[in-house]
Formats: C-alpha cells, structure tokens, sequence
C-alpha cells in the first residue's frame, strides 16, 4: 500500500507532467502560428519570378503585343493584349482584364484570353508585382492600386470606356477584381460586368479552412473580403465554381452568388454556373465547353443591355 505521502508526491509528478505538456504545446502553437504570421505572404503568392516571351502564348504576332503598363509608384507590369481573329465592330467594342490566380505567369492563362477572343473581345493581362519580369513584392493593398493603373490604362491608352471593360478574376484575382469593380461602381464609373471563377468569399475563410488550427483571423495580412463588397456592385455579375473544388469549396462561390444584387443595374440577373465536375485548377480542361457557352452569354447580354 501507498503512504499518503508517497500519493502525494505522484499526483504531483502527474500535475508537473502535465502543465509541462501543456506548456510544451502552447510553445509549438505559438511557434507555428509565428512562422505563418512571418510567411504568410510567401505562401499566399506563388511567385514564379522570370521572363515570359511572347512566343509563349503561340498566338500569331499580328494577334498579341506586349505591354508596359506604369504602377502608381513606377513599376512597370509586364503584360500582354491578345486581339479576336475578326475586326470587331466599333460600337460592339470590349475588353477583358483578366486578373489571374496566385501561382505561374500569363501564359498560363492564354487559354482563358483566347477564350475571349473568340467572342470577338480584347484580352488583357499583366502579371502580379514580384512575378514573371515584374519588380516588386505583392500585398492586397499593392494589387488594388496595380488593378487601378491597368484600368486606367485600358482607358486611357487603347481608348476603352469603362462600360466597355470586363473584369475577370480566378480564384485570387477574383478578390482583385472584385475590389476593382467595387471601387469603380462606388466613383460612379461601374465596368461593363464582373466575371469570378472559383473565388473566395474572403482570403480569410479561404485560409481558415486550410489552416482550421491556426489563428488566421487575427494574424492574417492580407484579407480580399469579396463578401463585404459584391452587394455594393451594380455590374452584371457571372460566377463560375467547380463542385467539387477542394481549395475553394463551391459552397463559397455559392454564398458570393448570394450575397450579390439579384440584377445589375441595367437589368442584367447575376448568374451561377455550377461545374458538377471541375476542381479548382482544371475549370478549362474539364468544362471548357460549358465556360466558353457562359461567356458568350455574358457577353450577349452586355452587348444586348447597352
């Protein structure tokens, strides 16, 4: 049998066991939690730094051009404007701002801008700061102001109204696009519609659902709250989501959907294109045909709203 003093001593044993464990823990939470506060960024933009030539997109010279579009503090971003196969009529004119997701280049996306031409839209893109030839380290607010610039250039050098730009964004470049056409339709200056494929509802969910044991919503930098801003736009609106994403879940393509004005202030009803088959980063390959039909409605019902 056990003097009472020999249980004692156990039981303190035990507490020291596990306050120590329990300390231990704290310690490798607030170490892990530290270490993403400090790479968050690194994490959030895939940068895939070098240079992307225009032999890249394999498109006929007379169909692209490259671009030098000036940021507000002197960056330049490299980019390129791909041109329809046909010669658009003047009052049908439209240009697609193609605003990409958080990994690889321009190239990567010359499947989407080939899209739109093919709907006899221009198609432009430029790169994010820090990636392909472009100086530069990426942040919300940097991207905001670089959105800003692209725009302004669009219509302040190929000559586009603002009713004549689309803006597209997939998945990060939806948070982007989104604030663009946010702050456009609040200066009164709203663009010809708003297109998101397997975006957010914010950043900060987005983050809280790959990272379900870390504090995100307190130490993240970088948010992108599409969901506090898509009721304020008054653009038509078209939102493309894989069911089956598993980065993005559809049910946050679905809550943007909802959180939207039911029609654009032309009358234009927002649209939901569910992809019963798609996963996030395979939209193109596995429902291409069902996107480009989208497109062209869209597109239509611009042109047909104008």
């Amino acid at each position: 049998m056990h003097t009472e003093s020999e249980t004692t001593a156990t039981r303190g044993s035990a507490t020291r066991f596990w306050l120590r464990l329990l300390l231990l823990s704290f310690l490798l939470y607030m170490g892990v939690s530290l270490l993403f506060a400090r790479l968050q960024r690194s994490m959030i933009y895939a940068r895939m730094p070098g240079a992307v030539p225009v032999s890249a997109a394999r498109l006929p010279e007379d169909r692209i051009t490259e671009l030098k579009i000036p940021a507000a503090d002197g960056i330049a971003l490299h980019g390129w404007l791909t041109r329809p196969e046909d010669r658009y009529r003047e009052n049908d004119r439209k240009l697609v701002i193609v605003f990409p997701g958080n990994a690889g280049n321009r190239s990567y996306r010359i499947q989407i801008l080939n899209d739109f031409n093919q709907l006899g839209c221009e198609a432009l893109i430029c790169d994010y700061r820090g990636y392909a030839e472009n100086a530069g380290s990426p942040s919300e607010q940097a991207l905001t102001n670089d959105a800003q610039a692209i725009f302004d250039y669009a219509c302040r050098n190929l000559g586009y109204k603002p009713d004549q730009i689309i803006l597209c964004g997939e998945s990060l470049g939806g948070g982007v696009a989104t604030r663009l056409a946010w702050d456009l339709c609040r200066a009164g200056t709203p663009p010809a519609g708003l297109i998101l494929r397997a975006t957010f509802t914010s950043l900060t969910d987005a983050a809280k659902r790959l990272y379900p044991f870390l504090p995100v919503r307190t130490i993240l930098l970088d948010r992108y709250p599409s969901i506090d801003r898509i009721g304020e736009i008054t653009c038509p609106i078209l939102i493309i989501h894989g069911r089956r994403d598993t980065i993005v879940p559809f049910s946050q393509g679905e809550r943007l959907f909802q959180a939207a004005p039911a029609a654009s202030a032309s009358g234009v009803p927002k649209t939901l294109l569910p992809l019963p088959n798609s996963d996030h980063n395979d939209l193109q390959m596995t429902a291409g045909r069902e996107i480009t039909t989208a497109h062209r409605r869209f597109v239509e019902q611009l042109r047909a709203a104008k």
